[in-house]
């Protein structure tokens, strides 16, 4: 049993090289490619890179430790200093956050204290 698992490791292996291989040449041919994009199709393939990455960062996100932010003394200070805001009322909606930033910009103005 061992040596068909040498084998299949061995295998994997020669694919893994044969994959990254193949990896390098279209990396390569994808430089090319680039280069002889016309420019009025270069924000379209700018836009297509900035999406690769913006899924990437989301399946990174997904994939958090939520263990370790559950242990964050960070993260739990913010969320319990969220829940007393909330308690006490201090949480503002669009209007009422609006409202809230005009009156401490008038202060500002007026040379009150913020």
């Amino acid at each position: 049993m061992k040596f068909y698992g040498i084998i299949n490791v061995k295998i994997y292996l020669e694919s893994m090289d044969k994959a990254v291989e193949i990896m390098v040449v279209n990396r390569e041919e994808l430089k090319r490619l680039i280069d002889q994009i016309p420019e009025q199709d270069a924000l379209q393939v700018y836009d297509f890179i900035g999406y690769l990455n913006m899924k990437r960062e989301k399946d990174d996100a997904s994939s958090l430790d939520i263990s370790a932010l559950s242990e964050d003394p960070d993260l739990i200070r913010q969320v319990q200093h969220s829940r007393e805001d909330r308690e006490q009322g201090r949480m503002y909606g669009r209007e009422g956050g609006l409202e809230y930033l005009q009156a401490k910009v008038k202060e500002f103005e007026n040379g009150q204290n913020i």
